[in-house]
């Protein structure tokens, strides 16, 4: 019999594109839910994402989440680090959700988040890593097929977001196994991003792990981005905006 889990990462505070991806997949029974950093910014709806989340912990979901780890986002955000981005529109847009927030969604973000950015964790007998970035920079630095940027080969599988691309892919470390024939595969997962999709792919994408046989699903749904684009005031960047539109 499968396990299946799910694996969402930057949903950046856009409802819509949750909600697709949620009526996409909620009927189905998950084992557990991995969220992968990045619930806040760019999207004008933070607060709102963050009370969807604590409503999946009160669903037919109730205790399912099993890792729900800060993003670069949560950090800049809450923690007022924005020295890290590279542009001033960036900071305009982090300091209006900052102003936006609601004391509940600090206090979540800071109390109910893994604060570290990254979590070493189990499924079955599968040793797992899920870090919003890379082992270089939990944050900041992402992980992609041609720079793993660090040493993963003490797990099994490592889901990572950031990126807002996503990807499936094996990498094999030497070892000392012949029956392995001196080789550690590790799976390397990122969902891509529900809520800002960065691979001209506009639709809301999101991923479905089946255990044991190690299946990914890596989806992607429809949802109203227009009515997501109408929420944004006139004095946030028109660009948070418009690259919605193509997912860029």
């Amino acid at each position: 019999m499968n396990n299946k889990y799910l694996i969402l990462s930057d949903i950046h505070g856009n409802i819509s594109a949750f909600n697709a991806v949620v009526g996409d997949c909620g009927n189905e029974d998950f084992s557990g839910i991995l969220l992968l950093g990045d619930l806040i910014d760019y999207g004008m709806r933070s607060n709102e994402i963050i009370q969807r989340i604590k409503d999946l912990s009160n669903s037919s979901w109730r205790d399912r989440i099993i890792v729900n780890i800060w993003g670069n986002h949560e950090k800049l955000v809450v923690d007022k680090d924005l020295e890290r981005l590279s542009s001033d529109r960036g900071r305009a847009i982090a300091r209006y959700t900052a102003d936006h927030l609601t004391y509940n969604s600090v206090d979540y973000i800071r109390s109910e988040m893994n604060i570290n950015g990254i979590q070493e964790f189990t499924l079955g007998d599968l040793s797992c890593l899920a870090v919003h970035g890379s082992l270089e920079d939990n944050y900041w630095k992402s992980i992609t097929p041609e720079n793993l940027i660090g040493d993963y080969s003490a797990y099994d599988m490592v889901f990572a977001g950031h990126s807002h691309y996503s990807h499936c892919f094996t990498h094999f470390y030497p070892i000392d196994d012949p029956e392995l024939r001196n080789l550690k595969a590790v799976t390397f997962v990122n969902p891509g991003s529900v809520g800002q999709p960065r691979n001209q792919n506009p639709y809301a994408q999101y991923c479905v792990l089946s255990l044991p046989s190690k299946q990914i699903e890596l989806r992607a749904v429809e949802y109203d981005i227009k009515y997501e684009q109408s929420l944004y005031p006139d004095e946030i960047d028109d660009f948070y905006r418009s690259r919605l539109t193509r997912g860029i």
